[in-house]
């Protein structure tokens, strides 16, 4: 990655450590666009405003609170699990370059976290996809023209990772597990990222579905990019708010999508409280544990 970048990660790694210690966990989630409320089950030790961390700016988007939180999310069974939440991304329809709407993903790695779930409302393309439904990621297409790649390689990641198996098949089989657990289904589709703000045309996703795309976002890939990049495993959780264009029987509505991942976040929580029982996620953890 670009030296300035790395700088600018090691800065913000240290004021986080000076929050929280040493230690950090090993698991994160990226909480998208409504779904910020799963934080509120969480054990909260530590909380930082993103203003508060050098090189992460505030969300403009609606529904994304802008805050990082460490703490211990209840499991279902079996002890909590440490965890990292990002609450709230950056959008490349914010005005972000691809390294800005990365750089939580990054520093999220640079602190430690090794396995990563990232959240997302969705626009549904497959027929058999619903409003309300949620769908774990097999893959990704990144239409957005750019990349969180771009530029100098000084450092030790390969200049060019292989993207064949981005998304982890193990969290995503222990998800699917714990959503059987929790009555909650998961279907699983190919991710179409677009840069945005507005929403696709019917056209577009007619197009989209030629491509084999199954649900459609504005963010995601480049959170997906920098994390296979660094190593980390990575799952991806998305939320149907909504019927995408051409699809939905109503015009689409950012509003609406908030409300609607809004009212999935019990549904959510719960998934993910099964999940943290599952060893894939809570296995391997006593480096990353954050202290008591």
């Amino acid at each position: 990655m670009k030296p300035e970048v790395r700088l600018a990660l090691d800065r913000a790694a240290d004021a986080v450590r000076r929050r929280t210690g040493a230690s950090f966990p090993r698991v994160g989630v990226v909480l998208g666009s409504g779904l910020a409320g799963v934080s509120d089950a969480v054990a909260s030790e530590v909380e930082i405003p993103y203003r508060a961390i050098p090189g992460l700016a505030g969300c403009t988007a609606p529904g994304h609170r802008s805050r990082l939180v460490a703490g211990r999310l209840p499991a279902a069974t079996g002890p909590d699990l440490p965890v990292a939440l990002l609450c709230g991304r950056h959008h490349l329809y914010e005005g972000h370059d691809a390294d800005s709407a990365a750089f939580g993903v990054r520093l999220l790695g640079t602190l430690g976290v090794r396995k990563l779930v990232i959240t997302a409302a969705v626009g549904a393309i497959r027929s058999d996809l619903h409003a309300g439904d949620f769908a774990l990621l097999r893959d990704h297409l990144n239409l957005t023209g750019t990349s969180p790649l771009e530029g100098a390689e000084p450092g030790p990641e390969p200049r060019f990772p292989d993207m064949t198996r981005v998304w982890d098949p193990e969290l995503s089989a222990a998800l699917r597990r714990a959503g059987e657990r929790t009555g909650t289904e998961l279907s699983t589709g190919v991710y179409a990222g677009l840069r945005g703000p507005q929403f696709e045309t019917p056209a577009e996703i007619r197009m989209l579905a030629a491509m084999g795309a199954d649900v459609v976002g504005m963010s995601v890939v480049m959170e997906a990019i920098a994390a296979r990049h660094a190593g980390l495993r990575i799952a991806g959780i998305t939320f149907c708010s909504n019927l995408a264009a051409g699809i939905s029987p109503v015009p689409l509505d950012a509003a609406h999508v908030n409300e609607a991942a809004a009212r999935a976040v019990p549904r959510l929580t719960a998934l993910l409280a099964a999940a943290a029982s599952e060893p894939a996620f809570a296995g391997q953890l006593r480096c990353g544990t954050i202290p008591p």
